[in-house]
């Protein structure tokens, strides 16, 4: 059974960073592309970015120049890099391989 793993989340300040990341168990891992995914309390869960099996990324037009996505294939894992967060940002944030859905983890952003 495949199961992905987020880490990294927690509480940060308005304009702050936080790197999320995914740690997938699975064979042929680099052949699947990933996604990250959040929901806030109340809203539905959004797409954020995805990360093909070859590393091409592609951004919701709301993170896009400000989050950073990337995989390290060795390792299993992707990451996404988050700067310059806003409170409105503040959701259970998802990594997905189009199949399997993580557990979240919780990013808070105070103003």
């Amino acid at each position: 059974q495949v199961q992905l793993v987020e880490s990294g989340g927690g509480l940060v300040q308005a304009g702050g960073s936080l790197t999320l990341s995914c740690a997938a168990s699975r064979s042929r891992f680099s052949i699947y592309a990933m996604a990250w995914y959040r929901q806030a309390p109340g809203k539905e869960r959004e797409w954020v970015a995805t990360i093909t099996s070859g590393g091409s990324t592609t951004y919701a037009g709301s993170v896009k120049g400000r989050f950073t996505g990337s995989r390290d294939n060795a390792r299993n894992t992707v990451s996404l890099q988050m700067n310059s967060l806003k409170p409105e940002e503040t959701a259970v944030y998802y990594c997905h391989d189009f199949q399997n859905w993580g557990q979240g983890t919780q990013v808070t952003v105070s103003s």
